[in-house]
């Protein structure tokens, strides 16, 4: 059965809305597919590049308002760069990428091109939390670079990959940065209380916030983690120290998260904090 779009709304030469039996409106993108179209014009399903659906009518509200302030040049780019990271990761994508990852690029852009820099204080963390995001996000600079001529900074590879991260697992940017916020703050209390600066190109760093990482995803589910009681009375005792620390970090957890968390996270905590200290594993 031949597959019927026919025109809504012409956002540009190059992308339009369309009515569609199925899903009602789609986004229509293909070389020259709103060239000289009008309202109710059929689409010949041939020249249609990539199809995808805002369900919203304020995810289209904010698409269309997207492509009146962004170059067609971007917008055509960032169509070749959401195509990319698809490929790249072979599982479907929130679709609101499209919107959300193209406001960032475009604003990106225009920084760089003004001499403006957005310092990124999560750089490292994000590489080690997300590593095929960060090095998909990587390639999306490079992409950049080759076919507008701007090469961003590195520490936006790291809000890229925060963007990838969000499309592909469903949470929403404002609750992945909410994350790597928490996870900034516990650091900074874990290095006022051991008196240290950790060096954040170490293992043991990179294994901590991977460490942490889980543990709010362990709160936010109910997840529970089984206490070796024993191992808690040796570390208790052998490192009190970053046992209280650790105790620190987890009412820092509660309050941010308004969530229990159970004693055993305060087990695995400590042990990680002292490999910090020593930095040899235990």
């Amino acid at each position: 059965m031949k597959e019927s779009f026919f025109v809504e709304k012409v956002l540009n030469n190059n992308v339009l809305i369309a009515k569609h039996l199925t899903y009602d409106e789609v986004v229509l993108i293909g070389k020259g597919i709103g060239f000289n179209k009008k309202k109710g014009d059929e689409i010949d399903a041939k020249a249609v590049e990539k199809m995808f659906l805002l369900k919203s009518e304020e995810e289209q509200e904010q698409y269309k308002q997207l492509l009146a302030q962004v170059d067609e040049d971007v917008i055509e780019m960032m169509n070749d760069i959401v195509t990319h990271i698809q490929k790249r990761v072979n599982i479907p994508l929130n679709e609101h990428i499209h919107i959300s990852l193209t406001d960032h690029i475009a604003f990106a852009i225009k920084r760089f091109q003004q001499g403006m820099g957005l310092k990124n204080p999560f750089l490292l963390e994000t590489k080690a939390l997300y590593p095929e995001e960060y090095t998909i996000a990587s390639e999306v600079v490079e992409i950049i670079s080759r076919k507008i001529g701007v090469q961003l900074p590195v520490g936006e590879i790291g809000f890229i990959a925060l963007h990838i991260h969000s499309a592909l697992t469903e949470k929403n940017l404002l609750e992945v940065n909410q994350d790597s916020q928490l996870i900034q703050t516990i650091i900074n209390v874990i290095e006022e209380s051991l008196h240290l600066q950790v060096d954040k190109e170490s293992v043991h760093y990179m294994r901590l916030i991977r460490h942490l990482h889980f543990a709010i995803d362990r709160v936010k589910t109910g997840e529970k983690i089984e206490e070796p009681k024993k191992i808690a009375l040796l570390l208790k005792e052998e490192y009190p120290l970053c046992y209280n620390v650790s105790w620190k970090v987890i009412k820092v957890m509660q309050q941010a998260l308004h969530l229990p968390v159970y004693e055993a996270e305060a087990v695995y905590l400590t042990m990680h904090l002292q490999r910090l200290i020593t930095k040899t594993d235990l």
